[in-house]
């Protein structure tokens, strides 16, 4: 991110002249300058043969292109009475190999309640697989089935970052009818087995909600961006995602960005890049351990994977436009996340 801003100084213009422009005071304008600037383009008294002055990157003459903070730099979660359409497109890589997952989603916020906010998830579109519709018996079971889950409620916290499922009481109810729908149809044992392993699922609460919370859409959506950047507009923060399947998921470390202007798209620029922060070895992961299996109090933390995340969000409802995230670790070879979101125009 742009930490100043460049003024290209016009003739006959002064110190008082350009500092007014930005409703600055002259004298924190020259600090500013001479803070950035080489020896020889310091300001003494007022402008000599300066041909450029470093300003502060808030300090802009249209107020409308400064991003709307709370207190100590906080983006502002607002969801309220929100409806959007997305498209989503998620690859998976292991070493060379690659899917790409493709589908459309809707997002419509229902209530506050205690601190929560409750959101309506629904699929609004048939799962393409690599390009194409899917249509072999695996993938088609998986996707009948998968709408047993919709329309989801979830609930998200103040941050913005997700909680939990709401509405898994309600699987069961709906899974009679998706079964019929199923066995009009396919027939034969390889239905009656995959039909009886999603009722064992359904049945046990936790199972759902714990696949559910590997839902990369919602877990990219629901990340949790919307925190305090502090005097610098800047983050740190340790975070979990499911890059691979274990109850406790890797950690991250990451460092994350935002730019306090919106750029010419009305857009707010939010980007992040870390590493791998987890005392489990590459080993454990491969075998899908929740804990280290050395016990030290010194540990080697394994830093063999990175995220990076850039969003863009909407200058004026703060709410996501576009969202990008990358996820990797290392375990026998290279597994790759990534994830784009991006609003569907109406």
């Amino acid at each position: 991110m742009k930490k100043f801003n460049i003024h290209s100084v016009q003739k006959n213009e002064k110190l008082k002249s350009i500092a007014a422009l930005y409703d600055m005071d002259a004298d924190a304008l020259k600090l500013f300058h001479n803070n950035h600037c080489e020896v020889k383009d310091m300001i003494l008294i007022d402008l000599t043969r300066q041909e450029e002055l470093f300003i502060p990157r808030t300090a802009v003459a249209d107020k409308n292109k400064l991003v709307r903070f709370g207190r100590g730099n906080r983006l502002i979660f607002q969801p309220e009475h929100s409806f959007c359409k997305y498209g989503v497109t998620i690859n998976f890589e292991t070493g060379e190999h690659k899917n790409e997952l493709k589908y459309n989603a809707s997002v419509r916020w229902l209530k506050y309640e205690n601190k929560q906010h409750f959101f309506e998830i629904n699929r609004t579109s048939n799962l393409y697989l690599n390009q194409e519709e899917v249509n072999e018996i695996a993938d088609m079971l998986a996707y009948k089935t998968s709408k047993v889950l919709y329309p989801l409620q979830v609930s998200v916290d103040e941050r913005g970052k997700f909680n939990q499922v709401e509405n898994v009481s309600c699987f069961k109810e709906r899974w009679e009818s998706v079964k019929e729908e199923v066995y009009q149809e396919f027939e034969g044992e390889i239905v009656d087995e995959y039909c009886l392993r999603i009722e064992k699922i359904i049945e046990e609460g936790d199972a759902v909600d714990l696949y559910l919370k590997n839902d990369y859409f919602l877990r990219t959506l629901f990340l949790g961006i919307y925190q305090s950047f502090g005097e610098n507009y800047q983050l740190e923060l340790e975070e979990n995602f499911p890059v691979v399947s274990n109850p406790i998921e890797p950690n991250y470390k990451i460092h994350i960005e935002t730019d306090p202007i919106k750029d010419e798209y009305d857009l707010i620029n939010i980007a992040g890049k870390g590493r791998l922060y987890d005392e489990r070895s590459i080993s454990d992961f491969i075998n899908e351990y929740p804990f280290s299996m050395i016990i030290t109090d010194d540990p080697t933390m394994n830093e063999e994977g990175n995220f990076r995340i850039q969003y863009y969000l909407n200058g004026e409802t703060l709410l996501p436009e576009s969202l990008y995230l990358e996820c990797s670790m290392m375990l026998e070879e290279e597994k790759k996340i990534s994830v784009v979101v991006s609003t569907i125009a109406e």
